[in-house]
């Protein structure tokens, strides 16, 4: 059984997706970030960094328990654990890692500021705003781009999709329409209905 620490945010909501895809058995711990329960010793026993989500594996790859922090890292790993969601071929799992990469490095840190200033700042900053409004739009025309291209961000549904999904579902947050990104609309709503990720999108209940 996999204990999951995680909380109702886009980066924690990404692993309980890949652990209902994956079939996997877990247990869920919230780790409340507002009220700073990241910050308590024992969770940062587990992630150094102080940040959700985080994973013990207490059958890791050498049969001892495994402790993993990081979204993306996690992701490698339960596809490596699994063999699910990150294709076989040399060129189809570096295309799948390459835009996983494009998510962890630019979707979640630059969606993720404009969250911050639309949302939490105490105070408008219309510099900031402005920053980084137009570089979500400019990520968002990434992203239509190559679901013009293909049907998933990779050559198969892939631990990429798995990553990028949750962050687009706040498309609200981030006052975005998707009709103005067509080919995301498409694959929003595709990955959307899938069973295994309506059940990890609701986690933590």
């Amino acid at each position: 059984m996999i204990e999951l620490y995680t909380w109702s945010t886009p980066n924690g909501r990404k692993i309980s997706v890949m652990l209902e895809e994956c079939g996997l058995a877990y247990n869920v711990h919230k780790i409340n970030i507002g009220a700073g329960d990241q910050f308590a010793p024992d969770y940062v026993a587990i992630n150094p960094n102080a940040k959700i989500p985080s994973i013990v594996d207490p059958d890791g790859p050498d049969g001892k328990p495994m402790r993993m922090m990081e979204s993306g890292a996690i992701l490698i790993y339960l596809s490596a654990k699994t063999g699910k969601f990150l294709p076989r071929s040399d060129r189809g799992k570096y295309l799948a890692l390459q835009w996983l990469m494009f998510q962890m490095g630019h979707i979640g840190p630059m969606f993720g500021q404009v969250h911050h200033f639309l949302r939490s700042a105490k105070e408008q900053v219309p510099y900031a705003i402005e920053r980084y409004t137009k570089e979500k739009d400019r990520l968002y025309a990434v992203l239509d781009r190559r679901l013009g291209e293909a049907e998933y961000l990779a050559a198969e549904y892939s631990i990429a999709d798995i990553a990028t999904y949750p962050w687009v579902a706040r498309y609200e947050w981030h006052k975005t329409d998707l009709n103005v990104y067509p080919n995301v609309k498409r694959w929003f709503g595709a990955i959307g209905a899938r069973p295994a990720v309506k059940r990890g999108m609701a986690v933590p209940s």
